[in-house]
């Protein structure tokens, strides 16, 4: 700061006389470089001020709005309704939905083709359940000693029907044994007959070529002494034509005969060939059938054992009443009524029914078709639609529920209002792909759930999957 002039005035009178005079100028000297100094350094401070008052102010701007790409889908995203791993590779019977219908929860969608199969097995098992609780009443009632003698009549009868099936099965077998001898026997000698006939033929058949090559040679030799004659003019031209004639007919008939006897030999050929295959299928046809009638001997003779067995382990039961008796026959209840519940289990597997209140956006299994990896349909609750905003992870920490939102795409003709619900919790890679060859399709990003108000949703209920512009509201 500067000194005033007054002041520095009696400072110097005073030490005037305190000082000697060298030392008075030392001391003026002094005082005047301190105030020079201070001078300078107060006038460097206000020219540094007011440059700096005089610098331009740099303004960043402020980011109002983040920007990503999204797709539409319904509410609780897009379900895949399939059968139930029990029912892999089943068919669909029937359909009872078309594209675009609504569903409510639990309404069926579709009826598989193991539907019959499992109600007949919970039918059975109903049944079995009677069955059960009879005996368990009939147990708890005590045997009474028309039951027990009604048993052994039944263990009688059981040995009787075993006895005539027996019998009656064993007399099919000797049938069948005598027609197979009767047959191969009756086949045999047609074999034989056939050769008979065949050595008969072809004998006498080669006995007429033999007649017919000796009449050629005669027709030959006449030939040659005619033509002799005819050379030396003894008899005329006719004569010799004649003999002629007759040594071409004589030859015609020995190739006729021969190939009568090729044609004799080669047709009976055909027929012991014929015979002998007939002769091979009646010996495998009732060997065959000699098979089943011993193994229809043995399952008779087996099941009807069984059922004695039965019977009569059925007769101890029923001869004497005791409490593990009773429990055996509650515990046969209970294990029937647990398989009539777990049939009735299977047959709701049979049918197919939609988890919620939706809409059928897809048919991927039509009656008559295998289901597909695919499923059967793809639904979803379209009275409700939200974007699925994929923000970078870069901008995701600017997000907030509750922030407003402008949905924007070529196929809407206005933008759509939403708010931020959900903001996801993975970072992953981006499924929306934008449309820009240059662009980055590595990008890490975090998926925001977008509820859109009721009227946009309403707009867009008919375009899951649709791709969109997201732009958030800082």
């Amino acid at each position: 700061m500067l000194v005033d002039s007054g002041e520095s005035k009696s400072r110097l009178s005073f030490l005037e006389k305190l000082l000697p005079k060298n030392a008075l100028v030392m001391a003026t000297a002094a005082t005047l470089l301190v105030s020079g100094t201070s001078a300078y350094t107060i006038w460097r401070l206000q020219s540094s001020e007011s440059q700096a008052s005089q610098a331009p102010v740099v303004v960043v701007p402020q980011i109002k709005t983040v920007t990503a790409l999204g797709r539409l889908e319904p509410q609780g995203e897009v379900l895949t309704v399939s059968a139930p791993v029990s029912a892999e590779g089943s068919r669909v019977e029937q359909l009872l939905v078309k594209q675009g219908d609504r569903v409510k929860a639990g309404q069926e969608i579709a009826i598989l083709d193991s539907r019959d199969r499992l109600a007949a097995s919970l039918l059975q098992a109903q049944e079995q359940v009677k069955v059960a609780q009879a005996n368990l009443e009939k147990v708890l009632a005590g045997a009474k000693k028309g039951e027990v003698e009604a048993q052994k009549a039944t263990i009688a009868r059981i040995n009787a029907e075993r006895e005539n099936e027996i019998a009656a099965q064993k007399a099919t077998i000797a049938r069948i044994n005598a027609e197979r001898e009767s047959e191969i026997t009756a086949q045999r000698a047609t074999i034989a007959r056939i050769n008979a006939e065949r050595e008969s033929e072809i004998a006498a058949q080669k006995a007429t070529i033999a007649r017919l090559e000796a009449e050629l040679r005669n027709a030959q030799t006449e030939y040659k002494r005619y033509e002799l004659l005819y050379k030396d003019g003894a008899i005329s031209a006719s004569a010799k034509d004649s003999k002629s004639l007759t040594l071409a007919a004589a030859q015609a008939r020995v190739k006729e005969a021969e190939a009568n006897l090729n044609r004799i030999e080669a047709s009976k050929f055909e027929q012991l060939k014929e015979a002998e295959a007939n002769l091979t299928k009646i010996t495998s046809a009732k060997a065959q059938q000699l098979n089943e009638a011993e193994a229809n001997l043995r399952r008779i003779s087996a099941g009807k054992q069984e059922q004695i067995n039965e019977a009569k382990a059925t007769l101890e039961r029923i001869s004497e009443v005791r409490p593990v008796d009773v429990e055996i026959a509650k515990a046969e209840v209970s294990q029937a009524e647990a398989a009539a519940k777990r049939a009735k289990a299977n047959l709701e597997t049979a049918y197919v029914r939609s988890p919620r209140d939706a809409q059928i956006l897809k048919i991927h299994t039509n009656a008559g078709e295998l289901i597909s990896n695919e499923g059967i349909v793809e639904l979803g609750e379209t009275d409700r639609m939200y974007a699925v905003a994929e923000v970078y992870e870069s901008d995701i920490s600017k997000i907030k529920l509750g922030q407003k939102v402008l949905v924007k795409s070529d196929s809407l003709t206005k933008e759509l209002p939403g708010t931020v619900e959900r903001i996801g919790l993975q970072v992953k890679k981006q499924n929306v792909v934008n449309t820009d060859p240059s662009a980055n399709i590595d990008n890490r990003v975090v998926e925001v759930r977008i509820k859109l108000d009721e009227a946009a949703s309403k707009k867009v209920a008919g375009l899951t999957n649709l791709q969109v512009n997201v732009e958030v509201q800082l």
